[in-house]
């Protein structure tokens, strides 16, 4: 492939030319949720994010095989390796199987990523299925002499592997430093260290979900699910790794020593982390309890919520900025994602209507271009979205009469604003779509307004239709009048 796509790779703390290990084909493994409540905010980051890449990929021509996986074991409710597992207490609480709970909001999941216009992946994997290959890649990693059984436990022997590896070679922290700033905690007397992690945890007596192996019945780390299956349906070397940028550590500082040791390599060249969405300056996450469901922000059922928001002005929303870039929830910024949205798709319907002259004036070439080079430069989705801004000026100016556009050249605009619009930036028209199914009531009634005011001003009557303008503005809807009629945007 000729690409020129260059990632931050995290690994290397540099932008790195993309160049997968076995060309066109590309290898995605991304961390998808833990499953034990309705998704939110924080959750529709990263999907959006690696929607993006995994939708670039594709339109520059590589076969990708993406795997995002679904946490339902072994996530514990502290990352020390201590507490309930997040699901088995929810099915406590709610005198549920475990798997019930997994399978409600595994499900809620998929459905609010489908409303954001987030692709399904090519593979979706429980961790709960690969008990077995999880069990595979702890006894090898015991073999070589990198853990360590306790009581029908298994730690990760951190030290040991330190002394062959590095340990922090993703986050940048070394050994020494993380001795310092980790301290004992009750129930972790067990492990050599307090910084050892579990690969497999033997299950109390009251713990509901458990599996056998050689050392107990128990279940595995909440680490090793992701060096298992990405070695499973990628390989012991694949392209990229994504995730969140809170998981950094432990999470995949852990996976990269499992790999490691169990494979003598570690597996993914390009580590991907997209930043945080905060509140007042705060990550956003249920364990801080300060997140918004999807659900509360399509339907503006939150305190915090002072109206309801469409999921694409959520999608276009996190594409504002750039994914490593930390992204704050305000109203004001939704709704002003909500109105860039309007004023966009508003560009797209205009380009449809719009019929070619002899020659041009513009080059369609120009977009294209700016497009494609911010795309290459590590996903720069804010660059192309002021890139289709600027065109949607000029749209407008072509639907004016102030400039032309030959026929073959509108054709590859509408081609190029497509595929950047829905293709990769994964955009749809929600107004044209409800219309479709009968659920947009604002657009007939304003066309039905806009139609009796072209009346009144084909009559003479010149104070119906300034009233008529009037009372659209006041309820935030901009009439904009052109040569053969006149068009509508949000304020």
């Amino acid at each position: 492939m000729d690409s020129k796509l260059v990632l931050y790779n995290t690994l290397s703390r540099r932008k790195e030319l993309f160049e997968p290990i076995d060309p066109p084909r590309a290898g995605m493994y991304v961390c998808g949720p833990t499953v034990y409540g309705d998704p939110h905010l924080g959750h529709a980051r990263p999907a959006v994010t690696f929607d993006l890449l995994f939708r670039y990929l594709k339109a520059s021509g590589y076969k990708v095989r993406y795997v995002r996986n679904i946490t339902d074991v072994g996530h514990l409710e502290h990352d020390a390796d201590q507490g309930e597992d997040k699901i088995a207490r929810k099915a406590r609480l709610e005198q549920l199987e475990p798997m019930e709970v997994a399978h409600f909001y595994t499900e809620r999941y998929r459905r609010a990523m489908d409303r954001l216009g987030v692709l399904s992946p090519s593979i979706e994997p429980c961790a709960s299925g690969h008990i077995i290959e999880q069990i595979q890649m702890i006894e090898r990693i015991l073999a070589d002499g990198y853990a360590y059984v306790v009581n029908g436990s298994v730690y990760f022997d951190v030290e040991r592997y330190n002394r062959d590896f590095r340990y922090g070679i993703l986050s940048g922290r070394n050994l020494e430093d993380i001795v310092a700033n980790t301290r004992e905690l009750d129930g972790q007397s067990e492990k050599r260290h307090s910084y050892d992690f579990a690969l497999w945890k033997k299950a109390s007596p009251e713990h509901i979900m458990r599996w056998p192996s050689p050392w107990s019945d128990g279940f595995p780390g909440w680490h090793m699910e992701c060096s298992a299956m990405s070695t499973k349906y990628l390989g012991e070397r694949f392209d990229i790794h994504g995730g969140g940028m809170d998981l950094m550590f432990p999470h995949h500082e852990c996976e990269i020593a499992q790999s490691t040791a169990a494979l003598g390599h570690g597996s993914a060249n390009y580590w991907v982390h997209n930043n945080m969405i905060t509140i007042n300056g705060q990550k956003m996450g249920k364990s801080l309890g300060n997140f918004i469901t999807l659900e509360e922000l399509f339907t503006g059922s939150h305190r915090l919520l002072a109206q309801a928001y469409s999921p694409m002005t959520i999608r276009f929303f996190v594409l504002q900025a750039h994914y490593r870039s930390t992204l704050d929830f305000s109203n004001e910024a939704l709704q002003a994602a909500e109105k860039g949205l309007d004023r966009l798709m508003k560009g797209v319907e205009t380009l449809g209507k719009l019929r070619p002259s002899a020659a041009s004036t513009v080059d369609p070439a120009e977009l294209e271009r700016r497009c494609r080079e911010a795309m290459d430069d590590d996903l720069n989705s804010p660059m192309v979205i002021s890139a289709l801004f600027d065109w949607v000026r000029t749209i407008n100016q072509l639907a004016e009469g102030q400039q032309r556009i030959s026929e073959e050249d509108l054709e590859r605009l509408r081609a190029t604003v497509h595929r950047y619009v829905f293709d990769i930036l994964g955009l749809r028209d929600e107004k044209a779509a409800g219309a479709a199914t009968g659920r947009d009531y604002v657009t007939p009634l304003v066309e039905m307004l806009l139609a009796m005011r072209l009346q009144a001003k084909a009559d003479k009557d010149w104070a119906a239709s300034d009233r008529i303008r009037d009372g659209l503005a006041a309820a935030g809807i901009r009439v904009k009048d052109r040569k053969d009629g006149s068009d509508w945007e949000l304020e």
